[in-house]
């Protein structure tokens, strides 16, 4: 049997991405408000009968507020800051935590989702 848990973040940021056609509406400084969702998987359950505390996952919170609230993504990572690089760049660092993380989602608007598993 599996188990799965799941908890949202968020966070508002700006970004501009680069190599896209002239005109192409990402290619202009803009900004979203960000939902990462975080799905943690396991086969057995930590005492009390957990896959994981969500408390245990303040960590994510605080390392969001402080790495990407409020700032320019561009000047924040190494990397073209779209949803679907976010994803993978959060899943790895959710796996250095040493966390069951199965994925990792991160929307920029309500009706888009970019997952990294």
């Amino acid at each position: 049997m599996l188990f799965t848990i799941s908890k949202d973040f968020d966070f508002a940021a700006g970004h501009q991405l680069g190599d896209l056609p002239e005109g192409h509406q990402c290619a202009r400084p803009h900004g979203h408000n960000y939902i990462v969702r975080v799905v943690l998987q396991s086969s057995g359950l930590r005492p009390p009968g957990f896959v994981m505390d969500y408390g245990d996952l303040s960590s994510l919170k605080a390392y969001l507020d402080e790495t990407f609230d409020h700032r320019w993504l561009n000047d924040v990572v190494e990397f073209e800051p779209t949803a679907e690089n976010l994803a993978a760049h959060l899943l790895g660092w959710c796996s250095t935590m040493g966390w069951p993380v199965k994925r990792v989602g991160v929307s920029e608007t309500p009706k888009t989702w970019a997952w990294a598993q």
